[in-house]
Order: C-alpha cells, then sequence, then structure tokens
C-alpha cells in the first residue's frame, strides 16, 4: 500500500492514527534536533517530522532528501506545536517511523511552486514539472468539474453525445486547415475539422433532435492569448427550435456551470443586445459590461466649430471616465501613446478634464467655449472631477478604437473585477460583412446561418442589410460562445453560397453531400458552440487559454515539450508521395 490518506486529508481529529503517504517533496528544513519536510501531492501538502534523537539513521535519509523527490513514509498523526493557518493540514504532522525513496530527482530547473521563477518558455518545455504547481492543478481540476457539469446538464436534458469524425473533406470556413495526406489515395487529402459544424446539421438531418459533443477542433491561423492551433469545443444543437428556445435551454446551462462550479448564482435573465447597439455604446460586438462608460456620439455639438480633424470626420464619439480629472499631463500623454498603437491605428486623442471647482480644461480650448464642453459633459452625464475622452474618423474605426479605450480606462479605474461575472446576449448580427478591398461579401457567422425571416426579402435588393437569426453569448468581454438557427433547405442554401461568390460547382464539390441531404426532410434546426478552454480560462482568472490546457502550444504553436511540429524521414515521405521544398 502506497497510501492511506492523501496530502490534504488529515485534521486534528486523525491524531494518534497510524498513516501512510506517498508524495513529492516540497522543500526540506533542519531545526535544532528535528528535520521537517513538506510532502506534496494533488490535493495538498503535509508536514513530516523526524527527530535526532529518537532515530538518528531515519533523520540523516530525510536530510539528504531532495526537491521533487518521490517517497513513501509512514509514521503517525500527531498535533503540531507551532500550527500553520495557512495549511488545511496545519494544525497536524506525522511523526515519521519508515521512510523509502520510490524515485529520486534531479533539480528542477524552477521551483514548483506557484509563484514560480520559471518563466513560460522554460515551463512549456517542462510541462509535466509545470502540471506539478498548485495554482496550475487548480486550472485543470476546475475544466474537469465544468466538463463534468456540462455533460451532467445536457444529459439531463436528453441531449446525445455524439462523435463526429476527425479526418473530413476541406472546406472554407473562415480559417486555413490544417490538411492530412492520405497515403492510400495518392495526391489527395483529408482536412481536421474547424468545427463539427456539417456534421451536426447531418445528425439532425438523421433525427437525433438533441445532440452535444466536447470535442477537439482545428485551425491553422495566427496565435494569441487565446488562441491554440487545437482547442475544445462544446458543440450542441437542437431540432425544431427557434432562438429563443435555444437561448432558454444554454443560458440555464450557462447558470448551473455558475452554481455548480463556483457557487455564482444569477437570478436574473441575461440582457440581450442587438448587435448595432452594442457597437454604437460599446464599440464591440462582446462588451464588457462589469462597468458603465458608454460611448456617446457628439458629432453635431462637436463639428462645425473650427476644428478641422472634427469638422472632416464621419463621427465623433466620446466617453467619460469618471474621477479622472486629476490625470497629468504625463498621464494623458500616454493615454494618447496607448490609442496610437498599431493595434488600435488611431492617429490622436483629445481631452476634456472637466475640473472640482466646475471649470474645463481641454487640448481643444481653441476652438470650444465652456458652453460647448458642458454640452458635451452633459451629453455623457459627466460631473466634476470627470474625464472626457474623444475621438473621430470613420465611424465604425473609431467605434472600435473608442471601445479599446474604454476596456483599458475600465482596467486603469479597476473597474473589470475578476470575481464579477457580467453574461449578456449579443443579437441581430449582420449576416454578411463586406471585404473593403474586394467588396465581396463573406459570412459573418459561417455560411449555413439563417436570416431572419423579416429580412429574407432584401437578400436580393439590399444583401448588407440583412441581419442573421444568430447570437452569441458574451461573459466579461469574451466571446464564450456563439450559434444561430441554420438554413434547412436547399433554395435558402443555394442563395446563400451565390452571395457568398460561390459558383453552383464550387458549392456542388464542397457542399453538395449537405444540399442533397436537404432533399430528404430537414427539421428546423439551431444550435451553438462554446469555446471551453475560453470559459474556463475565464472562470479561472486566467489571461490566457494556455493556463487551463494541460498540454499547451507557445505563441509560435510549437509544442516545446515533444518538440512539434518536426520533420519527418524520407521513408514517411515517400508513403505519402510528397516532397518538401524549402524556401531559402
Amino acid at each position: 500500500m502506497y497510501r492511506t490518506h492523501n496530502c490534504g486529508e488529515l485534521r486534528i481529529k486523525n491524531i494518534n492514527t497510524e498513516v501512510v503517504l506517498s508524495g513529492w517533496v516540497q522543500k526540506v528544513r533542519k531545526l535544532g534536533g528535528m528535520t521537517f519536510v513538506d510532502l506534496r501531492d494533488r490535493y495538498g501538502i503535509t508536514q513530516l517530522v523526524f527527530n535526532d534523537e529518537t532515530d538518528a539513521d531515519l533523520s540523516e535519509k530525510a536530510q539528504k532528501l531532495g526537491r521533487e523527490f518521490v517517497i513513501k513514509i509512514t509514521g503517525k498523526v500527531t498535533e503540531r506545536s507551532s500550527k500553520n493557518p495557512d495549511l488545511p493540514t496545519g494544525e497536524i504532522e506525522i511523526t515519521v517511523n519508515d521512510l523509502e525513496i520510490l524515485s529520486k530527482s534531479e533539480i528542477p530547473p524552477f521551483t514548483i511552486e506557484e509563484n514560480t521563477d520559471g518563466g513560460e518558455e522554460i515551463r512549456l518545455k517542462y510541462r509535466y514539472l509545470d502540471l506539478r504547481r498548485p495554482n496550475v492543478q487548480k486550472g485543470i481540476i476546475l475544466r474537469h468539474k465544468t466538463t463534468r457539469e456540462i455533460r451532467n446538464f445536457l444529459s439531463n436534458k436528453g441531449f446525445l453525445e455524439i462523435e463526429t469524425p476527425f479526418l473530413i473533406k476541406s472546406t472554407p470556413e473562415g480559417a486555413r486547415d490544417f490538411v492530412v495526406p492520405s497515403r492510400m489515395s495518392e495526391g489527395k487529402f483529408y482536412a481536421l475539422p474547424q468545427s463539427p459544424q456539417v456534421f451536426k446539421q447531418l445528425l439532425m438531418i438523421g433525427g437525433y433532435d438533441k445532440y452535444f459533443q466536447i470535442t477537439k477542433c482545428f485551425r491553422d491561423e495566427d496565435f494569441r492569448a487565446d488562441r491554440q492551433p487545437e482547442f475544445t469545443q462544446i458543440d450542441c444543437e437542437m431540432s425544431f427550435v427557434e432562438r429563443d428556445d435555444v437561448l432558454t435551454v444554454f443560458e440555464e446551462m450557462t447558470k448551473h456551470i455558475f452554481k455548480k462550479v463556483m457557487n455564482i448564482d444569477f437570478p436574473e435573465t441575461f440582457p440581450r443586445l442587438k448587435y448595432d447597439e452594442a457597437m454604437e455604446k460599446y464599440g464591440s460586438d462582446k462588451p464588457d459590461i462589469r462597468f458603465e462608460m458608454k460611448i456617446h456620439e457628439i458629432s453635431k455639438s462637436a463639428k462645425n466649430k473650427g476644428f478641422k480633424i472634427f469638422d472632416d470626420a464621419e463621427y465623433v464619439g466620446a466617453i467619460c471616465a469618471e474621477g479622472l480629472a486629476s490625470y497629468s499631463r504625463k498621464q494623458l500623454d500616454k493615454l494618447v501613446d496607448f490609442v496610437k498603437r498599431p493595434q488600435i491605428g488611431a492617429k490622436g486623442l483629445v481631452y476634456v478634464k472637466y475640473n472640482e471647482d466646475g471649470t474645463f480644461k481641454s487640448s481643444v480650448d481653441k476652438f470650444y467655449s465652456a458652453e460647448d464642453l458642458k454640452t458635451w459633459a452633459d451629453t455623457l452625464s459627466a460631473k466634476p472631477g470627470d474625464l472626457i475622452l474623444v475621438m473621430s474618423g470613420n465611424k465604425k474605426e473609431t467605434l472600435t478604437q473608442l471601445g479599446e479605450l474604454r476596456l483599458e480606462m475600465g482596467d486603469r479605474s479597476e473597474l473589470r473585477d475578476k470575481n464579477k461575472f457580467a453574461p449578456l446576449w449579443i443579437i441581430d448580427f449582420p449576416l454578411f460583412e463586406k471585404d473593403e478591398e474586394t467588396g465581396q461579401l463573406h459570412a459573418m457567422h459561417h455560411p449555413f446561418t439563417s436570416p431572419k425571416i423579416s429580412d429574407i426579402e432584401l437578400l436580393d435588393t439590399d444583401p448588407e442589410a440583412v441581419k442573421a437569426n444568430a447570437y452569441d453569448l458574451v461573459i466579461n468581454g469574451n466571446e464564450i460562445g456563439g450559434g444561430s438557427i441554420r438554413i434547412h433547405n436547399t433554395e435558402m442554401q443555394e442563395k446563400m453560397f451565390e452571395h457568398l461568390g460561390f459558383t453552383k460547382e464550387e458549392a456542388e464539390e464542397q457542399f453538395g453531400f449537405l444540399m442533397n441531404a436537404f432533399k430528404y426532410g430537414a427539421p428546423p434546426h439551431g444550435g451553438i458552440a462554446f469555446g471551453l478552454d475560453r470559459w474556463v480560462a475565464l472562470l479561472n482568472g486566467s489571461e490566457s487559454i494556455r493556463d487551463v490546457m494541460a498540454f499547451p502550444k507557445n505563441n509560435a504553436g510549437r509544442d516545446l515539450m515533444i518538440d512539434a511540429p518536426s520533420e519527418i524521414d524520407k521513408q514517411q515521405l515517400e508513403d505519402l508521395h510528397l516532397t518538401v521544398v524549402k524556401k531559402f
């Protein structure tokens, strides 16, 4: 027997109990005639004590233990004379009578502690060591709990968990496919799925009216903190439903997860915000509504005052940062530098200080009177002591820039509390978005999204005005999930492909199997897909989804631990009928 208890289990009630524990050595301390060892497993830490006087040989053996040695001990639970209130096991210790070294360890390349001295690259290289750290384990355990509750909820609602293939046909879905060469079909390739979208629609046609799957998806795209080449999706679909049916079920699921995993109640119905309103008020289709600071248009009162930048702009908008009129010139200059960053792309920023004495000080005092600035303040419901920040330009770009500035000011004002969660639904997205360079329409969600019934007649006359029967779940400025009511008839799907620039031949080649399936009685259906990694990262208070993935890639898409991607040998290439052409 390697253990009778784990290292986080024993308490004062267990005093005088004979126990066997196994785990990793966290720390060894020699104090006078006593040697103390902290023994760790994923459940916690228990202090072991060795007494020089009662067993000098055993104590000497303990002193030779190194960090991360794996050991087994037997001993008796005793009360600690110097208790540690920071440890759940801090009232007891184990007086050891036998010690066995199960596995020795070299000195690890970084400390296996919550606040480690290892940078991300070296921790990813030795991920199996990083996984021992308590804060990493917390994220992995939280992921398990979340996944378990999702399965429980959906199963209890009558959903069936059904697997779909990983080796599929390459289809255009927005990102690049990862492709897999076929050895048996020379010159042909499989693709790894970006999502199970088409298969879940085929399952609806097959009569499985409630489907879900927690599955890997793959996208060959550029990386950032919330992107990985492989990620996990909670994929769901329902038949004979309208939008509100889907939102009701998955709002209930969201509440269930927060209650069961985080013990957080959401008694109210989640607010619903139309896409256009979200862009106008927050400059984003995934707004963080934990704080106000909404965007207000001031074009009417800002134009025709001789300030050319505003006069020539399509749009002038502003936000009010409460209580920040005391910002120094240096702080304001840093804000200007922030909005000029390439990621935001603004040309500048105008500020207005609404001073505590009721006067105004701005960077455009030459063009605007105190009465003009008071009009702006009234529009934004600003008070003395507040700071007004103004941007102008193309409306769409300026709203996005103001949205980024709003988030920055929310951070600076400490309004984005990680322990507070504010969910909402974004609805009524545009069905299409236009490529400004080519003029080509693209599906904002995907080609199978149904237009709103009330807008169908606009498809032929004004397709850009058509709204999609689509919806996103947003929490704290993160898009947690998105979905839509799907097209379920051939005629509408053909019209959609036509607007997206597919020829009939291309549509048939890419999606002929789906179009053919529609001919055999397709039910109205719709669904949603959630990003499990992003959801768990949010619950965990993590900035990056890498924190809650067991074996993530780095920012360049590399697995530093196993050294992937890597070259394959010549014979494998020949078997696959491939030749590697290197660019110099």
